[in-house]
């Protein structure tokens, strides 16, 4: 696929996620919650998590930010929606990774679902912050900082 290719699937992608949020919504009885807040660009997110088990049942967000941030979070509720506990922390992992610079596999990208087209924004280093604050918050929520129940 050519770059300019590549950059219209990327910002026809993002707008889709941003303008059109999936499982945007404040979630009741979450089995635990976390919300990470960037300063330096206001961005703010709340995750939300229902586990039965070791699965993620449900999962939503709330928040404010940039069409990136919003976009990310859309995209993350979306690929993590009905995995494992521990799949989902690999994927955030692997998310994460890739926001500090390091590959992965296209295996390990495809475990992302759309969130791996966020890969683009690696490379603005004002943006990264942007793309990874949701998966932070699904991260810090599933370690059960932030827990809601016992």
């Amino acid at each position: 696929m050519g770059l300019d290719k590549l950059r219209l699937l990327y910002q026809t992608e993002v707008l889709d996620y941003a303008n059109n949020p999936r499982n945007k919504s404040a979630m009741i009885n979450p089995t635990a919650f976390e919300v990470v807040h960037n300063p330096s660009c206001g961005d703010t997110v709340t995750v939300f998590v229902k586990l039965v088990g070791n699965k993620i049942e449900d999962v939503s967000f709330t928040g404010t930010g940039c069409t990136i941030s919003q976009a990310s979070a859309s995209m993350m509720t979306v690929a993590v929606k009905g995995k494992t506990k521990d799949e989902a922390l690999k994927m955030a992992k692997i998310f994460s990774d890739m926001a500090m610079g390091k590959k992965h596999l296209d295996k390990d990208l495809t475990l992302l679902g759309d969130a791996a087209i966020l890969t683009q924004v690696m490379q603005f280093p004002t943006r990264i912050k942007c793309a990874t604050i949701s998966w932070w918050a699904l991260s810090q929520a599933l370690l059960k900082k932030g827990k809601v129940n016992d």
